[in-house]
């Protein structure tokens, strides 16, 4: 198992977890399986972070990941 730091933006944040800035998931777990883990429909993430970087629903997590999420932003 490996730890990450999980930030979930605007109206994904409720599917934050408990305790999200040490999120534990199994090590080989990529983007997409950990929205899936946590309830979030794909089509709700449009932006992946990790360390800072853009990444793809590819991604496979590693120890220590600060991760985030963000939806589509709409305006006008």
């Amino acid at each position: 198992m490996i730890f990450i730091d999980l930030k979930l933006f605007v109206t994904l944040s409720k599917y934050l977890p408990e305790n999200p800035e040490a999120f534990e998931v199994a090590r080989g777990t990529r983007i997409e399986k950990l929205m899936e883990d946590l309830g979030i429909p794909g089509n709700s993430v449009k932006l992946i972070f990790v360390n800072g970087k853009r990444e793809g629903r590819d991604y496979c997590l590693q120890d220590r990941d600060r991760v985030g999420l963000f939806p589509p932003v709409g305006g006008g």
